[in-house]
């Protein structure tokens, strides 16, 4: 008989070590869904994980990929670690990031044709503040009313994808396009667009801003008063109150940074690997930069790591599909069971297993 033991505290080691038991535990039930689908297993795990950096057809444009889809899981996973931290739980990034794309695209757009050095500086503020401003509506309700930031934050994504629809369809659509849904492309508009900066590394800016939102983030956490403040909100909330930490600033401030950095996402994907605002711009990076965080156990240094991960496997996953013949339902179940056993084996961080009639651990 097995029973679970509260440790005195938290487990170093499997804090560190729960990530890549969750990596391996995915791989063992993605290979068996995998053979569920009449495929061979070891195959599809090799395409995910392996082929995307090393097959000698498909590398060498996958492996500059791998930056593109980091940036934005990067970024937005730092603003949701901070928050996670606290115990303010934003789950509504994806709104966010559509939020920061509408905001940035549309100053863009507004300036067209002008060729003017400001316009894409003023774009990015104007996605910040997009992201910034949806972020500050769950954040006020909470503050003022008490509300759940969970829900609110979640259902204020399904309004921003109906911006998103009804700007594609009306007020940013192509005049030129013949009537389609979409806008402008911005990568055809040298003044308002997202370059590759180092051609065949998918190095853009957006990827710059993730690594300096790592740095930031790892300064903050660790050598400032306010990181301090973050972390025990979250551990001790009560302690946290005695030492003077205002809840009400901390929910505005970490939803307020959190809503910035998903609206940068945005900003940066539509006005580079998009190019250009459309029905089905939203990808999911606000829902799968949640995994990101919690893989990267809400550790700057963890999550950059994760984000690439993750990245890999959405490029794997769209080479099994091309290779193999995989449905992208699977590829999603795939990625899904990351979180799944990682919440799972958590379990170890905060308690040993032991057999009931011996006192030795396992």
């Amino acid at each position: 008989m097995l029973r679970l033991e509260k440790r005195p505290s938290p487990s170093r080691f499997w804090q560190g070590a729960t990530p890549i038991l969750a990596v391996v535990l995915t791989m063992i039930a993605g290979g068996l869904m995998f053979a569920a689908l009449g495929k061979n297993p070891f195959e599809a795990i090799r395409t995910i994980f392996w082929d995307p950096l090393f097959h000698p057809q498909f590398a060498s444009y996958s492996r500059p990929q791998l930056l593109v889809k980091a940036g934005p899981l990067i970024l937005i996973a730092i603003g949701l670690s901070l928050g996670f931290r606290a115990g303010i739980w934003n789950i509504g990034a994806e709104g966010q990031y559509i939020m920061g794309a509408l905001f940035g695209a549309g100053v863009g757009l507004a300036f067209y044709p002008a060729d003017l050095w400001f316009i894409f500086p003023l774009m990015v503020i104007a996605g910040a503040f997009g992201g910034w401003i949806w972020a500050m509506i769950p954040a006020i309700l909470k503050t003022k009313f008490n509300t759940n930031e969970i829900l609110v934050s979640l259902l204020m994504v399904y309004i921003a994808q109906n911006f998103l629809s009804s700007m594609s369809l009306g007020l940013l659509r192509n005049p030129e396009g013949g009537g389609f849904p979409g806008s402008r492309n911005l990568s055809q508009y040298p003044a308002a667009s997202n370059p590759e900066l180092i051609a065949g590394t998918g190095m853009h800016w957006g990827v710059i801003a993730a690594f300096m939102a790592v740095i930031a983030a790892y300064i903050l956490l660790q050598r400032h008063i306010l990181g301090f403040h973050i972390k025990l909100a979250g551990q001790a909330p009560r302690a946290a109150r005695y030492a003077g930490v205002n809840p009400t600033g901390l929910v505005l401030l970490c939803m307020g940074i959190s809503g910035a950095l998903a609206g940068l996402a945005g900003l940066f994907e539509v006005s580079g690997p998009a190019g250009q605002i459309s029905i089905d711009f939203n990808v999911g990076y606000g829902f799968t930069a949640i995994i990101v965080a919690f893989l990267g156990r809400l550790n700057p240094i963890g999550i950059l790591l994760a984000g690439l991960l993750m990245a890999l496997t959405y490029i794997g996953g769209e080479l099994a599909q091309f290779m193999l013949g995989l449905p992208a339902a699977a590829i999603q179940a795939f990625q899904g069971m990351l979180l799944f056993f990682l919440l799972a084996v958590d379990l170890l961080s905060n308690y040993r297993i032991r057999l009931a009639h011996k006192k030795e651990a396992i």
